[in-house]
């Protein structure tokens, strides 16, 4: 290569050709991707009572529905990362809207409780894809704006809750479950069909030394947002000119590594290693967190706002729901989303993603905090409202940290397994807090959850580094030297 041609790096491409028509078809691509997500997730709150009435199921029998679609979360997560990490984004989509869509379908024609069981536990792999569909998105944004659409997408995910509940609302009554199944299958699907528009990530492509395929990527973006190139010729993140890219920084950080990720290496591994093992095991603790709150204030919500019983569990509540009421009731608390995702959009780009996760959890902490005393109704209602809400912003600022602090090569993989342990504290939950409300004892289930809160926000603040305006990077080196201008 010519010594004096001028070069560019990916990040100056997508700074250059800035956000227009081209990235709108992917929020739309991807956001379809995390309504499918969504509503296949929202639909075990109607299931379950539904088939318990029809096939005399047991109570653990009903509670099985809804474990087998998380354990099936767990190995999606894991699963679509590792093979879009590996293979390709496009193929994890394929992957993921094919289990997903025909599970979910066949679903509905279930002639027995195994065959229930079996196919919803498959439809829970085929869930675990909202980090690959939030990773591929996010690799398209200009850095100067990434943190504010990535909580733009996240509002599909809440789209695709409200949609489950007003569905369920319209068919559950006048038909039975297994319409509401096989209408739920219908994003999955869409998601198939729509594939072949779908480009693979340049940045992936940049990393497994397809640079030329990835210039063609660009080319694409151009003609869409009716922008022009920069002049030169495209070269890798890592590096602008052959001599720098073996070159040590003069001040090297103590978790810097001059090794780069290659596509295929043991990433649970690499994850693991003494360059990101800190802020694996930092994500790990908040995702568990995040999700441990977001699913108990659910479950509070439920309880304590409810007139009809003053102790009773949530389940048995929601078990003896024969109305709309039920439907109704998940339909209002999932607009709490809304206004989360709104103050998450203003403050994540603007004062960076750890001190928003730590003014949410924060906030997060002061609405549940006047709960460990009972209080009227309409001032618990508020509340939890607020936790809901601020809880649903700290998720989603988590969701954009994750994939930028890790290099493209383990991005999609990182992200997957920070949400996997965040499943496992969403199962963890309902048997800890329903276990504490059943026995009317709300302070301890309350003071539960402020302690969680508390362990959140110190992991946020051990966090060695900021990603706000930070270019994505293909290697550990990269990713691990931005602990030189620590927040």
């Amino acid at each position: 290569m010519d010594a004096e041609m001028p070069v560019y790096t990916l990040d100056d491409a997508l700074n250059t050709l800035g956000f227009g028509k081209f990235q709108g078809f992917l929020l739309v691509f991807a956001g379809l991707g995390l309504v499918a997500e969504a509503m296949e997730i929202m639909i075990l709150s109607f299931i379950g009572p539904a088939t318990k009435s029809e096939w005399d199921l047991s109570p653990n029998q009903e509670t099985l529905l809804t474990s087998v679609v998380f354990a099936g979360l767990l190995v999606g997560s894991y699963a679509w990362g590792v093979i879009s990490d590996n293979y390709g984004r496009r193929k994890g989509f394929l992957g993921i809207a094919m289990v997903a869509s025909v599970a979910g379908l066949l679903s509905a024609f279930s002639p027995n409780y195994l065959s229930l069981v079996t196919l919803r536990c498959l439809a829970g792999i085929g869930l675990g894809s909202g980090p690959v569909f939030l990773s591929w998105f996010l690799e398209f944004i200009p850095a100067s704006n990434r943190g504010t659409w990535v909580v733009v997408i996240s509002i599909f995910w809440t789209i695709g809750t409200i949609f489950e509940a007003a569905l369920a609302l319209i068919v559950m009554p006048g038909l039975n479950w297994r319409w509401l199944l096989a209408l739920s299958s219908v994003p999955s699907f869409a998601v198939l069909l729509l594939l072949g528009l779908a480009p693979e990530s340049a940045r992936y492509l940049c990393s497994a030394g397809r640079t030329v395929d990835a210039h063609h990527i660009l080319e694409k973006i151009a003609q869409w947002n009716h922008t022009d190139l920069p002049d030169g010729m495209l070269v890798s993140d890592k590096t602008a000119t052959p001599d720098e890219e073996f070159a040590i920084p003069e001040h090297t950080p103590p978790l810097s590594s001059t090794t780069e990720v290659k596509p295929g290496s043991s990433s649970c591994f690499m994850l693991l290693s003494s360059k990101l093992i800190r802020t694996t095991l930092l994500l790990w603790v908040l995702f568990f967190g995040n999700s441990f709150l977001y699913y108990g204030i659910i479950l509070l919500t439920s309880e304590l706002s409810s007139e009809q019983t003053k102790c009773s569990s949530t389940l048995l509540l929601l078990q003896n729901a024969q109305d709309g009421s039920l439907y109704i009731n998940v339909f209002i608390t999932s607009l709490a989303e809304l206004p989360g995702l709104l103050l998450s959009a203003v403050i994540v780009d603007r004062i960076g993603r750890k001190m928003s996760m730590a003014i949410t959890s924060i906030l997060t902490f002061i609405c549940l905090l006047p709960l460990v005393i009972p209080q009227p109704a309409a001032i618990t209602t508020a509340l939890l409202f607020g936790a809901r809400m601020f809880i649903n912003g700290t998720y989603t600022v988590a969701s954009i940290y994750a994939p930028e602090v890790y290099p493209t090569s383990l991005r999609a993989t990182g992200s997957g397994i920070a949400c996997a342990v965040g499943r496992i504290g969403g199962m963890i939950c309902p048997i800890v807090a329903v276990g504490l409300l059943s026995s009317c004892n709300q302070t301890a289930a309350i003071v539960l959850l402020e302690i969680v809160t508390v362990v959140s926000v110190v992991s946020i603040q051990l966090f060695p580094f900021e990603t706000k305006g930070r270019e994505l990077t293909d290697t550990v080196t990269c990713t691990t030297t931005l602990v030189s201008n620590p927040r």
